[in-house]
């Protein structure tokens, strides 16, 4: 216990000399000549060039606004420091009042708000991609900080970065969205404004999308498949390369194909109907009722999956992995193929739609016109619906999904008789060699 009081400190009067009001362990109040009292602390912390330690002082605070026990405290703390080897500092001799917590809405927290919405009507892998967006390139800069706060030059910022690596495009979608973000946060009363909604003008224009490379003549096509089932590999993966020349689906619809989806392969009408959760497009899309996307199988298509069954038969995918086969067809093993069969850059597996609509295109307009009509052939959106393009009006696509297959049918068989006709038939590609040997000659040259 010290031995100063409240009453003598209230007494402490200046004089002509400066003095000292001790309270013992090194604390006591320095009273100036002009009347000021300020709390000191005597220790010592380090050691001279003699090795003897130095004397040092502590200006704790003014009287009376540090009362006695703050000051007494205020020592206290200041021993604790010395006796872990740390020097005491005024800031470290008092317990300071937290900051105000800042209530008001983040980026980041408005931004999950928006995504869960938007995500209900999304595809999960579309929702995986643009959430993976946010948390790769805009929540780390913009997340922490209240939506309110955020202006135009921090988020110009933030996308001239992604410009900078080389990622317009990128940089034009995540614009759309932290724009969408700020939208959604003034429809919920969380933002009052949108400073993402005019920087498009100035980021970089888009690049022209490159179009999948494609051969799109039918002696160059069939040459493809040709080379292709040359090589040397497993035969379903020559079989379903085949099928997908025929069909002209999307590769991933080909990769998850399962057996059930196969309709009347022993009758007059075979079909695949390919599930409208499969098929690409939002959440709308892969929702619809009646939404499933109907290919009629020319006969060709069918001795495909004819010798398909006697191997992957009984197996729920038609295309499984080679090394699993719960899995389907990875999505790199076309490609793979066409590649190693010379068409790198040339021909990719997407690259037989754009064939499809080329040359089916081409010869329908023929036709139409070799028969004395005017305009566009009524092929041309039938062919679209073949290749299941999504339309713009929905109601529309809908109604059309089950439309025109016996049409959607003729085109179908006339493409296969152009494409594989006098081709030798699938079953020879079971039991082929798969690899070359590892002695003797070697793979032939090109």
């Amino acid at each position: 216990m010290g031995t100063l009081t409240d009453a003598k400190l209230r007494a402490a009067k200046a004089s002509e000399k400066a003095y000292k009001l001790s309270d013992g362990e090194q604390l006591y109040l320095h009273v100036s000549t002009a009347g000021g009292r300020v709390w000191r602390m005597n220790y010592q912390f380090g050691r001279n060039d003699r090795g003897k330690p130095v004397q040092k002082t502590l200006t704790i605070g003014n009287y009376p606004a540090l009362s006695l026990k703050d000051a007494r405290e205020a020592r206290d703390a200041a021993k604790s420091l010395l006796a872990k080897g740390i020097e005491p500092k005024p800031i470290d001799l008092f317990e300071r009042a937290p900051a105000p917590v800042d209530v008001r809405p983040t980026f980041r927290a408005v931004g999950l708000a928006w995504h869960a919405l938007q995500a209900r009507r999304w595809s999960k892998i579309h929702a995986k991609d643009v959430l993976e967006n946010l948390e790769g390139d805009v929540f780390p800069v913009l997340g922490h900080q209240p939506i309110d706060d955020i202006h135009a030059p921090a988020v110009f910022t933030l996308l001239q970065r992604i410009v900078e690596r080389g990622a317009v495009e990128t940089a034009h979608r995540t614009r759309q969205r932290i724009s969408a973000i700020f939208v959604y946060g003034i429809a919920t009363e969380q933002a009052t404004r949108d400073p993402a909604a005019s920087l498009a003008i100035a980021l970089p224009k888009k690049p022209k999308a490159k179009p999948q490379a494609a051969v799109v003549t039918i002696r160059e096509l069939r040459q493809v498949i040709i080379d292709c089932e040359a090589e040397r590999c497993r035969a379903p993966t020559k079989l379903a390369l085949r099928l997908l020349a025929l069909t002209a689906v999307r590769p991933n619809e080909l990769h998850g194909a399962r057996w059930v989806e196969f309709e009347n392969l022993d009758g007059p009408d075979p079909l695949w109907r390919i599930p409208a959760h499969r098929m690409k497009g939002d959440a709308d899309r892969k929702g619809e009722i009646d939404g499933d996307h109907l290919v009629p199988l020319a006969p060709q298509s069918v001795a495909i999956l004819k010798v398909m069954q006697s191997v992957t038969g009984d197996l729920p995918i038609t295309f499984p992995s080679d090394r699993h086969a719960h899995r389907q067809m990875s999505a790199n093993t076309l490609r793979a193929l066409l590649i190693r069969a010379g068409y790198y850059q040339r021909h990719v597996p997407h690259g037989f739609r754009s064939a499809f609509s080329t040359i089916m295109n081409e010869r329908c307009e023929r036709a139409w016109r070799s028969s004395g009509h005017t305009g566009a052939s009524p092929d041309r959106s039938i062919i679209d619906l073949m290749l299941a393009h999504v339309p713009k009006d929905k109601v529309e696509g809908a109604y059309n999904r089950a439309a025109y297959l016996e049409r959607r049918r003729e085109i179908a068989i006339e493409w296969a008789n152009l494409l594989v006709a006098d081709m030798w038939p699938p079953e020879m590609h079971i039991g082929a060699p798969i690899r070359w040997a590892a002695t003797g000659p070697g793979k032939p040259g090109r």
